[in-house]
């Protein structure tokens, strides 16, 4: 699949960029059978070409949500709705941007599901215009170019 999609391409090469070579090949190599062929391929274009590629959060940022797991993501993960909302205004008061809380979402659910990012979103949509509302923020949504 290497050479004919430039999204599996730029996923590897991301995946390699974050994760080692090594690892990478052995990763791919050891999940070669028709069976599981269809994940790997999937990982390496949505998760690594699609996710892990965007320019709204630097690489940092990324492993930061997927290893390091910050609150936000603990939230998602652990369907904490209550909670996300409490700490997305407090991440707004903390100067994290709209566009960044996003992109957790967006990076959180790679891994936490569908589902979880779509109920996430709404969620931390709801307390950004609930601060918007109230006077305590402004709209900001300036995406990276």
């Amino acid at each position: 699949m290497s050479g004919e999609n430039s999204l599996y391409d730029k996923g590897k090469e991301v995946r390699i960029a974050v994760l080692g070579e090594a690892h990478v090949k052995r990763s791919l190599a050891a999940r070669q059978s028709e069976f599981a062929k269809p994940l790997q391929d999937f990982t390496t274009e949505y998760c690594w070409g699609k996710v892990w590629s965007r320019p709204e959060l630097d690489r940092r940022s990324r492993s930061l949500v997927t290893d390091i797991h910050p609150y936000l993501g603990f939230m998602i993960a652990l369907h904490s709705w209550h909670e996300l909302g409490i700490h997305t205004k407090g991440a707004l008061r903390n100067g994290v941007t709209e566009v960044e809380i996003r992109e957790v979402i967006m990076q959180s659910m790679v891994y936490c599901g569908v589902p979880a990012g779509v109920q996430a979103l709404k969620v931390a949509e709801t307390a950004i215009n609930e601060m918007i509302e109230s006077g305590d923020h402004q709209r900001q949504l300036k995406e990276k170019v």
